[in-house]
């Protein structure tokens, strides 16, 4: 067996086996074996990282092997033990990955959660990661403290058991933010269980704890001085009901000392910093480096705080929780006190005697402050009274006595202040609610050990020691349940015990006793002391230690490290005395907080009465002995700050023992605060010390790999023959391990689990390893030979074709051959017979030549001579005329020579010319240079020289006629030239002279003959450069049309960009302003939402309030109406409603208060202000009417008696007028008195006495307006029948009564009176025209009133826009949200003044209709007076039709007002959706309220409208209430609330509605009412049901998604599982209960089956699939974020698949286009980067590219998450992260890692309406509605 195990262990150092090297700088280094292993090896060949090769020696003693190094696959696992090899390199290796490359500062250990302070800010401690980490198991996501902290509190409600948690560390590792974090935590899940925000207070104790015992040190700039342990309460609700706070060894001494770099208590530095506040003032506060105790340290300024808002912090901290503003201000007092007596200074009289100066202003400041005498202090800092068996007597005490005295002083004060802020935040966390749980929350100080190491450091590392100790037993106890669990046989494991170091510290004689023992001693010393532990302890126990070179040292063994303590100081901390006389001086303070402080000194005494140094303790004991005093003294004497200690560290380790503890280990990566950055050795110091290896090392010596048998299976199935596997999965893996591993001591087999020693987890991770790369390579082996197979075949293939080929060009080439040489053959007898015959022509042609040119030759001569005889003839001849034409030769050149000289004066005339357009043609060029680029007005300017040089062109032809015209005239001269030789003949004495002139002709006409060839010359240079100018610009102009033309293809091209970019610009904004559109929705929709809840908690309270006042007699409970959220809850408040609930009020006697209706305030304000408008027009009107009366008085005065009646009539309804004004005044003050007198908000409720005055006197007021517009109205047309009875009849019958009438007048003499009143009616009438002209005007004239205020409305609201405009986006959006309220509010208030108008009018013509009614029947009754029996017997009666109206319904239901509530009952309450669904036509509800509805309108009866929506909505929010949970139930009443919606939209009336209706359906519209806002109330009813509908579908989906999205393996085998350590994660496997997708599938099967079956609208439909689709997208892909072990390419191809699932899902449902695809786009990209090649760059710009739905924060996080599953998988450089994010630096995303799953999209409800005929409606026996009838 031996040999067996010695052959496993030598294959695992195998060569190339990496291993673990001691190194003195990186603490461990990796190397590499380059040669095997053999037993008996002295050396090892080792291959180090960097490149070199070293030769390692083996300990000669032991002959350790170097530690193995753990495969890549389980580097970086979350859990510790979930490492094969458990030593130290490992873990520390572990840490260091995942803290640089991954970027987690969280990590697992066991039970313990290892955190490494990061020094930088990171995302992860959001509410969304507190929700993502609320109800998971603690092994389910990823390291975090939300994780320890639910661990912690689900335990507490699942094991009725109190938790604590204990974080521990060096200072500046972490502790308190982890602590605050785990408090903020429990705040946020737990809630508080009352309205006083309990946890907001618990939270709020952290600011002012921090700022008065944190400080900045060397190590932290906001270092814990002192330890805390806070317990949380929880009520039975496991609610957060209040806190209680201990505190531990609160550092005084920091007060008066701080060493360079460090800082006093952050406090001290606040107040100086807030010094310039006006309440500080009178605290003479400076700057901190002008007091001594914040000066000493060099650096008052942490960078990156601000001192004075962290005050404001902690003022606010403290009034949160409770401390007033005198207090504060108390604190503060002392606080400046203390600083002021920091800066006493002491003038030395001799050695032992010392004064303060006189008048001394620090001390004068302290005693200001702190209320006490100037000199008695003054006095009490420079002397000791020292007290004998005999006497007392005052002695004086030198300059450094005095500094200590003063010092200890100021400590005193500055700690009992501190334990009083302590208590009172007790206080305010003190709840009087009984606690049934609690949640300890310990953060204390780490191990310590410095350079000089005194009584703190010693009490720290002696509290460290205690909780170490605990630790291990904790670890232990629970190593031993999870192998008793298992049923593994127990062996004893070796841990380190360090009971023998804490009995050295606390036991009898140990150095805390003889600590206290030396301080009862009148002259004991430190020096004594350490010669007593010496004598003691020096070789008798192996802990402790003298150093060599000190006598004032001891050295102590604890556990994690030897310390060094100097002596020094021990004695004087341990008594921690102050002067009695400067207590009993702040004692007699006037300020009355300052005695508070030392109310429990006289119970705190120092163990000595009078000591050596002089100092007593804090309370004097009386000078002569009293009985009992020796037993005082003997409790006295224990009350040291060791003894209290550890008291109180024996009190916190009962807690700590009574609780289930959890255990944070801080660790600082670093002493120099860099982010990121992880040092070695400071690292392995911390794991030592706080206990971590030592976890490792006790799992180590037992089984810490532990597998279950399924996993065990599932991993190492490669590793089995088909024949081993087994149907039980059990006996196949024992029968497998027994053939693995040889010894059986390296596994147990437990009930369900498998466990391994260290190493043997990574040995089967090698043999599968080996056995997978055989595998491959037997795989490629196997391709490479198909593919050199295939190659070759492909190859032989291609050789034989190349061969074919090849020889049929061959057999080609030789039949070409042979054709060649034939036709050779052929072309040779050709060219033989070519070449003979050829020669032959040339022969005989040769020969014919020679014989041509001799017979030319002699035919020559014989011409020659015939010639020559014919040529001398032909000389005689030319002679002979030769001598005639030299005379005329002379004759012609004198005409030339006169000619000439005419032509030169004209050519010299010409060149002038020429010159000039020479000059303009260089001109022209000098200014078109320059011109290219003005296309027009270069080819403009082209033509025009194109005209120019035609104008020349002209003038040369001019030329050539003047020219011409000049040789006509030259001729003549000629002609008379020889008339005047003739006459020359005749005067021969003129021929000489003549032919002078004739020479000098020639010479002039040669002259002019040279300039014209000149001119000639010019001009046609002139010409060509002419043409060359022309050709160039044209080029030029053919250049610039091109240019032209390019211009216009950029202008074009331009233009199309600009048109492009508009129209994408549009879309954008298009875009931005539908997501406007839908945040403005959604927020208004997330508004209705928290109106709804805080509805919901209102009618909780209520009732809960109900329940504890009184109990409801049976039958008399009253259920309130539930008010809308917007504007239209005053139309719930109906008359009938009031009356309904008058009776119940009355039973009632604790009504509670309502709040007010602003929107029925407001309306009620209108009404009031119409009302009095309506006074003023009827005022106005009594004035005319006044003035009419005067007038017609005045004109009157003839005829008194005529007018006496019609004034007496007026002056009657004047008063009336009168009297009616009073009434309405009296009843509008009483209204403004009911008003005013009670400004409460249940002024306006329903039921408040100014409500129904206010109601009372509005109703009485419309009553009576509307009688005296009827009695006007009557009065008018009594007024224009009289005027139509006066008008003459045209009829006969009409002038005879009109003559009998004239004639009976003038009989009674009434004819003048008739006139008269005739002419008084036409008066009359002519007064109502001029009245009705008035009228006229005065509605012009408010008409354009109207129009002037529009006006000014418009240039308001165009400076509104203006301003709007000129605001932030987000200040614009609210301000119009704010505009948009407003006019809605107003526009509501008209509609409804509007609609209140229109009721009026409605119930004035209905009156007036029952007043014509009743005319026409009295006239009717008097027709059928005056016609006789017999004419009504012999009348004809017609017959008359009588239609069935039971066949002929008008799709309405009548219903009695008393069944109401039973209707609303049976039809809503009580109504099944299961049985209304399957057997019943969709939304028969909806449809049956809405005919009950339209019967209400057709009877005009606004109160039964008004009751019976109001029941409607209420009942819906009640069985929602009640049956909230149900899908079922809430999908149902969603689909009838919409159709109820749609109905009435559909049948309103309004034109937008009707299109799609039938003619049938037009009428059944509503006639009466306009219930808009109706609509609206139901509108916000389906939006609340809509968010109700999700929450539960998200309740129900939920818990399916993680295990079916991610856990549950849907394609098997393609994902492996991994060692998962202590904490086990949620298997993979399938097992019974466990959710799959198919669970998914068959719930998003099942909602979709009921929404259908509802009748539910479809493109609502797609809305709740859209939803269901995002979250399921946002839990998976959030989860997926916080798991490291997801986050793998093979999870990636299982995550596509699923989305590939639910995209067949939607297609099979035809739901494609609803959008829910495109919300699980973030989740299949994330996918996709799990999948995706991560190396290049090229990879990078791809993911770039790829990624644009995911955050650049989701983006880095699955990189550094990505963890191979396989060997054969690599991870992401750190590299390629860093140039993923330097790409994705410059895109606008959120910093926000998680999606929030809490969101709900906007939701829209389409109008959709409804082809069903209302009159075809049959309503069901089984809905028990039989007492309501079809109409």
């Amino acid at each position: 067996m031996k040999e067996k195990v010695t052959r496993q262990s030598s294959q695992q150092n195998q060569k190339f086996a990496r291993v673990w090297i001691p190194d003195p700088e990186e603490v461990w280094k990796s190397a590499e074996l380059l040669k095997d292993y053999k037993p008996g090896d002295k050396v090892l060949l080792l291959h180090l990282e960097e490149g070199k090769d070293l030769e390692y020696r083996l300990d000669p003693k032991t002959k350790e092997l170097p530690h193995l190094r753990n495969p890549d696959i389980l580097v970086g696992e979350n859990d510790l033990t979930a490492l094969s090899y458990l030593h130290e390199p490992a873990v520390l290796h572990n840490l260091r990955v995942r803290f640089i490359d991954s970027k987690l500062i969280y990590t697992y250990c066991g039970i313990v959660l290892v955190a490494i302070n990061p020094y930088e800010q990171l995302p992860i401690y959001g509410e969304d990661i507190i929700n993502a980490y609320s109800g998971q198991n603690m092994g389910d996501m990823d390291p975090h403290i939300f994780a320890v902290a639910e661990e912690a509190y689900k335990q507490m409600a699942r094991d009725e058991r109190n938790q604590s948690i204990i974080v521990s560390g060096e200072s500046g590792a972490g502790k308190t933010v982890s602590a605050k974090y785990a408090m903020r935590y429990f705040a946020t899940v737990s809630g508080s269980a009352s309205e006083a925000n309990v946890e907001e207070k618990v939270l709020a104790s952290n600011p002012i704890m921090e700022s008065i015992g944190n400080a900045k040190t060397t190590r932290n700039d906001n270092s814990s001085r002192f330890g805390k342990y806070i317990e949380i309460g929880f009520d039975k609700r496991y609610r957060i009901i209040g806190a209680n706070m201990r505190t531990y060894l609160l550092e005084k001494s920091r007060v008066v000392f701080q060493a360079e770099e460090e800082r006093n208590y952050h406090i001290f530095y606040q107040l100086c910093a807030s010094a310039k506040l006006p309440e500080f003032k009178m605290l003479r506060l400076e700057n901190a480096d002008n007091f001594h105790y914040t000066m000493q340290g060099g650096s008052p300024v942490i960078e990156g705080v601000d001192d004075a808002k962290e005050m404001a912090h902690t003022r606010q901290a403290c009034t949160l929780l409770g401390i007033s503003e005198s207090y504060q201000m108390g604190i503060f007092r002392i606080l400046a006190g203390i600083l002021h007596l920091g800066n006493v200074g002491f003038t030395s009289r001799d050695s032992d005697s010392c004064i303060i100066p006189p008048k001394h202003e620090p001390l004068t400041i302290f005693c200001d402050l702190m209320g006490v005498d100037y000199e008695e202090m003054c006095h009490w800092l420079c002397h000791r009274k020292l007290a004998t068996a005999t006497e007392t007597y005052i002695k004086p005490i030198s300059k450094l006595q005095a500094t200590n005295a003063r010092d200890a002083l100021a400590k005193h004060i500055y700690a009992k202040l501190f334990n009083w802020i302590v208590d009172h935040v007790n206080q305010a966390l003190h709840s009087a609610v009984k606690q049934h749980s609690f949640i300890g929350v310990l953060d204390i100080y780490g191990f310590e050990t410095f350079e000089i190491n005194s009584f703190e450091q010693f009490c720290i590392n002696y509290a460290n020691e205690k909780l170490q100790q605990q630790f291990n037993m904790h670890v232990f106890k629970l190593e031993q349940e999870e192998y008793m669990k298992e049923q593994i046989p127990w062996t004893l494991i070796d841990f380190y015990d360090n009971q023998p170091c804490i009995n050295l510290i606390e036991s009898k004689l140990g150095i805390l006793d003889l600590l206290d023992e030396e301080c009862k001693m009148p002259k004991g010393t430190d020096d004594t002391w350490a010669q007593k532990l010496y004598n003691t302890h020096l070789n008798k126990c192996a802990l402790f230690e003298k150093p060599r070179l000190s006598n004032k040292a001891f050295i102590i063994q604890h556990f994690a490290d030897k310390v060094e303590y100097q002596c020094e100081g021990f004695l004087e901390k341990n008594k921690d005395t102050v002067f009695e006389e400067q207590i009993k001086v702040l004692k007699s303070s006037k300020f009355k907080m300052l005695p508070e402080l030392f109310q429990d000194d006289e119970k705190a005494i120092s163990p000595t009465s009078a000591t050596s140094s002089g100092r007593i303790p804090l309370s004097r004991t009386p000078a002569k002995p009293t009985k009992g005093r020796p037993g005082q003294m003997a409790k006295e004497h224990k009350k040291t700050v060791g003894h209290q200690f550890r008291n109180s560290l024996h009190l916190l380790m009962e807690t700590l023992n009574a609780t289930t503890p959890h255990y944070v280990r801080c660790i600082k990566p670093n002493d120099f605060k860099f982010p990121f950055t992880f040092d070695e050795k400071r690292a392995v110091q911390q794991l030592r010390a706080c206990g971590v290896l030592e976890t490792i090392r006790i799992s180590a010596a037992g089984f810490p790999s532990r597998w279950t048998y399924q996993e065990f299976f599932s991993r190492y199935r490669v590793l089995m023959k088909q024949k081993d596997v087994l149907g039980d999965r059990k006996q196949t893996c024992k029968n497998v391990l027994e053939k693995l591993i040889v010894d059986q001591d390296k596994y147990q087999f437990g009930k369900t689990k498998i466990f391994f020693r260290a190493g043997q987890v990574a040995y089967l991770e090698k043999l599968r390893a080996d056995k997978l790369r055989a595998a491959c390579i037997r795989i490629q082996k196997t391709i490479r030979g198909w593919l050199l197979r295939k190659k070759y075949l492909r190859m032989r293939r291609a050789a034989i074709t190349v061969q074919r080929y090849v020889r049929g060009y061959q057999a080609r080439c030789y039949a070409k051959f042979l054709r060649r040489t034939k036709a050779a053959t052929i072309i040779q007898k050709y060219w033989r017979m070519y070449v003979v015959r050829r020669r032959y022509k040339i022969r005989r042609a040769a020969t014919i030549v020679l014989q041509s040119y001799l017979r030319g030759y002699l035919a020559r001569n014989r011409y020659r001579k015939i010639l020559r005889e014919h040529k001398a003839v032909i000389i005689q001849k030319w002679v002979r005329g030769w001598l005639a034409r030299t005379h005329y030769k002379r004759s012609m050149h004198a005409i030339i020579y006169l000619q000439c000289c005419f032509r030169r004066m004209m050519a010299k005339r010409e060149l002038k010319k020429l010159k000039i357009e020479a000059r303009s043609v260089e001109r022209y060029k000098k200014l078109h240079i320059g011109m290219e680029n003005k296309i027009m007005q270069l080819q403009r300017k082209v033509d025009e020289q194109n005209k120019d040089y035609k104008c020349l062109m002209e003038k040369l032809t001019n030329l050539e006629g003047i020219y011409n015209s000049e040789t006509e005239k030259l001729r003549s001269d000629l002609e008379r030239l020889q008339l005047s030789e003739e006459e020359a003949k005749i005067a021969t004495g003129r021929v000489l002279s003549l032919q002078e002139e004739i020479a000098k002709l020639r010479k002039d006409l040669e002259q002019t003959q040279s300039e014209k060839k000149c001119i000639e010359e010019r001009a046609d240079r002139y010409k060509q450069e002419t043409e060359q100018l022309v050709s160039n610009l044209k080029e030029e102009n053919i250049l610039l049309k091109q240019e032209k033309e390019t211009l216009n293809h950029r202008i074009v091209e331009q233009a199309k960009e600009m048109t492009e970019t508009m129209e994408k610009k549009l879309v954008e904004e298009t875009k931005q302003l539908e997501l406007d559109l839908n945040d403005e929705r959604l927020r208004y929709q997330n508004l209705l939402n928290e109106f709804s809840r805080l509805e919901e908690r209102y009618d909780d309270l209520k009732e809960e309030m109900t329940l504890m006042v009184n109990v409801p007699k049976p039958g008399h409970k009253r259920t309130d109406s539930t008010h809308s959220s917007n504007e239209s809850e005053y139309t719930f408040s109906s008359e009938i409603a009031e009356t309904e609930d008058m009776p119940l009020r009355t039973e009632e006697p604790s009504e509670k208060k309502v709040p007010l209706d602003m929107s029925l305030f407001l309306k009620l304000q209108k009404r009031v202000t119409e009302l009095e408008q309506e006074k003023q027009v009827m005022q106005d009107e009594l004035d005319r009417k006044e003035e009419q009366v005067l007038r017609s008085k005045a004109k009157e005065e003839e005829r008194p008696q005529i007018r006496g009646a019609e004034l007496e009539y007026e002056s009657l309804k004047r008063q009336e007028l009168e009297s009616e004004n009073k009434k309405l005044k009296n009843e509008l003050n009483e209204l403004r008195k009911a008003l005013s007198e009670k400004s409460a908000p249940e002024v306006t409720a329903p039921g408040a006495p100014a409500y129904r005055v206010l109601m009372e006197q509005l109703t009485s007021v419309s009553e009576e307006l509307d009688v005296r517009k009827e009695e006007v109205l009557i009065l008018r047309s009594q007024l224009v029948s009289q005027k139509e009875a006066i008008q003459p009849k045209n009829t006969m019958t009409d002038s005879t009564i009109l003559l009998e009438d004239v004639q009976k007048m003038k009989d009674k003499g009434e004819i003048a009176q008739a006139y008269i009143g005739l002419k008084e009616t036409n008066r009359l009438l002519e007064s109502q025209l001029q009245s009705q002209k008035r009228n006229h005007e005065n509605e012009a004239e408010a008409l354009r009133g109207e129009i002037q205020s529009l006006k000014e409305e418009n240039n308001r609201q165009q400076q509104l826009l203006a301003q709007n405009l000129q605001l932030p986006p987000e200040a614009r959006i609210e301000a119009s949200l704010q505009h948009e309220i407003t006019r809605l509010t107003n526009e509501n208030l008209d509609l409804m003044e509007q609609l209140e108008k229109q009721d009026k009018t409605v119930r004035k013509l209905k009156k007036q209709l029952k007043v014509f009614a009743k005319k026409i029947g009295e006239l009717e009754v008097g027709q059928m007076e005056n016609i006789s029996p017999g004419q009504i017997i012999d009348e004809p009666i017609r017959p008359v039709n009588i239609p069935r109206k039971e066949k002929d319904f008008q799709g309405m239901l009548e219903y009695k007002k008393e069944d109401e509530q039973k209707l609303v009952k049976n039809l809503i309450l009580e109504l099944k959706p299961r049985g209304v669904a399957v057997n019943l036509i969709p939304g028969l509800p909806a449809y049956i309220l809405f005919m009950c509805v339209r019967h209400a309108d057709y009877l005009n009866d606004d109160q039964k409208v008004r009751s019976l929506l109001t029941s409607t909505i209420n009942s819906i929010k009640k069985v929602l209430k009640k049956r909230g949970d149900d899908f079922e139930t809430v999908s149902f009443w969603l689909s009838n609330t919409c159709r109820f919606l749609h109905c009435l939209k559909q049948y309103s009336g309004e034109e937008g509605f009707m299109k799609h209706n039938t003619s049938r359906q037009n009428e059944h519209c509503l006639t009466n009412f306009d219930l808009a806002e109706y609509r609206q109330v139901l509108s916000d009813l389906a939006i609340q049901i809509y968010q109700q509908l999700v929450r539960v579908l998200e309740n129900i989906l939920q818990p399916m998604i993680v295990s079916g999205m991610l856990e549950h393996e849907t394609i098997q085998g393609v994902s492996g599982v991994k060692p998962t350590g202590l904490r086990k994660r949620t298997s993979s496997i399938a097992d019974e209960g466990t959710y799959t997708l198919d669970s998914i599938l068959r719930q998003l099967n099942s909602f979709h089956s009921v929404m259908c079956q509802h009748g539910m609208d479809p493109e609502l439909i797609k809305q709740v699939v859209k939803q269901m689709f995002y979250i399921v997208g946002a839990i998976t892909l959030n989860n997926l974020l916080l798991r490291k072990d997801m986050c793998s390419w093979s999870k990636g191809m299982q995550i596509r698949y699923n989305v590939s699932q639910l995209e067949e899902w939607l297609r099979d449902k035809n739901l494609m286009n609803s959008g829910a695809k495109e919300t699980l786009e973030p989740l299949i990209q994330a996918a996709q980067l799990l999948q995706v090649k991560k190396k290049t760059d090229d990879d990078a710009e791809a993911i770039c590219c790829m990624c644009n739905a995911l955050t650049t924060a989701q983006i880095v996080k699955v990189l550094n998450l990505y963890t191979p599953v396989n060997e054969f998988e690599e991870r992401v450089s750190v590299s390629f992260i860093r140039t993923i994010q330097m790409r994705l630096r410059d895109r606008k995303d959120s910093p926000q890692l998680l999606m929030d799953a809490k969101h709900i999209f906007p939701v829209t409800f389409p109008f959709n309406p409804s082809s069903l005929a209302l009159e075809t409606i049959q309503i069901p026996a089984s809905l028990g509605l039989g007492f309501i009838s079809r109409v």
